[in-house]
């Protein structure tokens, strides 16, 4: 019998998409699910998982990729005060704080991007700014919401990366330009954080978690759109793709 391709956990999104319905919805952007398919991995959704399950449903997987998503972290995880204006996801939350930590401590590959980065930060208990453009000289990091989806998830500004750090590596030097479509942002990096990459504004937009047994990394912007098409994304994506692959392979071989 055939194996199956290494299994990647994409945490879902719940949303309220029909007031007659008041259930809700468990979604997911088919971008992330398509690039993690293009990788040669195959995305799963644990729709109901919450906190309790991630020890037993872990060792299932072999990689989490932590999406982005509208919705906020809610300000409580972090010490703050939440705004009027947030859109929360807190059963997310309560998940990937716990799948997180347990990721880490497992040695399982981790990904977190935009909302994912954020989660990592917040589980390791890090800060977020809650509109990081109204902080005194902090970039506007939001998309144009009103634009086409191309211009949304334009190149918008430049990260300027450590000389020794992985992110180099896949970038090719030390800057590169990226996409950039968030309010949040890391205002004071979680245990064992280390900060690859910054924004001119000195936002942390790439980590890497010291240490970690496994490829564990996060990213403020989006590598999963059209990846194929810029060098810079397609290498991060498919390293860790790889990493998902050597993790596999180890479980079979055991």
């Amino acid at each position: 019998m055939a194996k199956h391709k290494p299994l990647v956990w994409l945490p879902a999104c719940h949303r309220n998409l029909d007031l007659a319905d008041p259930g809700g919805y468990t979604v997911l952007a088919d971008r992330y699910a398509a690039a993690v398919t293009s990788l040669g991995l195959q995305p799963v959704l644990f729709p109901m998982a919450d906190a309790e399950d991630v020890p037993n449903m872990l060792p299932l997987v072999d990689g989490v990729l932590l999406t982005g998503s509208p919705s906020n972290v809610e300000a409580s995880r972090f010490g703050a005060t939440p705004l009027e204006t947030d859109l929360l996801d807190p059963r997310r939350d309560a998940l990937t704080m716990a799948l997180v930590r347990t990721a880490i401590v497992e040695g399982v590959p981790l990904f977190g991007v935009c909302r994912g980065l954020q989660e990592m930060n917040v589980a390791l208990g890090g800060s977020l700014y809650q509109r990081v453009h109204t902080d005194p000289g902090m970039l506007d990091h939001r998309e144009p919401d009103d634009e086409p989806l191309e211009v949304q998830f334009a190149e918008r500004h430049e990260v300027i990366l450590e000389p020794d750090s992985m992110f180099a590596e896949w970038a090719g030097g030390t800057r590169a330009m990226v996409n950039s479509l968030h309010g949040q942002g890391i205002k004071e990096l979680g245990r064992s954080m280390v900060a690859e990459g910054r924004a001119p504004d000195g936002l942390v937009e790439a980590v890497r978690i010291k240490d970690a047994r496994a490829f564990a990394y996060g990213v403020q912007w989006h590598p999963e759109w059209r990846h194929e098409t810029n060098r810079f994304y397609d290498r991060t994506l498919k390293a860790f793709a790889r990493a998902c692959s050597e993790y596999r392979a180890k479980k079979d071989a055991a």
